[in-house]
């Protein structure tokens, strides 16, 4: 079976490169490569990805990205520390959530099993 129909690659719009890196690898400890300027991508996210140009913030209420954390508090005073703003906390059957903007735009949200 392999990787056919696997999700392998994820790329989040970006409408300043170095804001996002800064954001990422201060919060998750992210590295990036940057490819001229024109492109970055990120290790350590578990799953491969980069960020995209955009000129414009993009719209909320698209697919999300979704990360597990080990310790939700944690996870979340690191997420305010670096400048984003917390959109909602909620529980959940097995576990809690939050979601947060990144410095783009992006939704995404972390969790946590109880």
């Amino acid at each position: 079976m392999g990787n056919h129909h696997k999700i392998d690659y994820v790329e989040l719009p970006s409408t300043n490169f170095d804001a996002m890196k800064a954001f990422y690898g201060q919060v998750f400890g992210w590295t990036f490569e940057d490819y001229g300027g024109h492109y970055v991508s990120f290790i350590g996210a578990g799953l491969e990805g980069g960020f995209l140009p955009v000129e414009n913030t993009p719209p909320r209420g698209g697919a999300m990205v979704i990360l597990y954390s080990d310790d939700l508090a944690a996870s979340e005073l690191a997420v305010i520390n670096a400048g984003s703003q917390v959109l909602e906390r909620h529980d959940f059957p097995g576990g809690s959530r939050f979601q947060f903007l990144d410095p783009s735009g992006n939704e995404l949200a972390i969790w946590t099993k109880d």
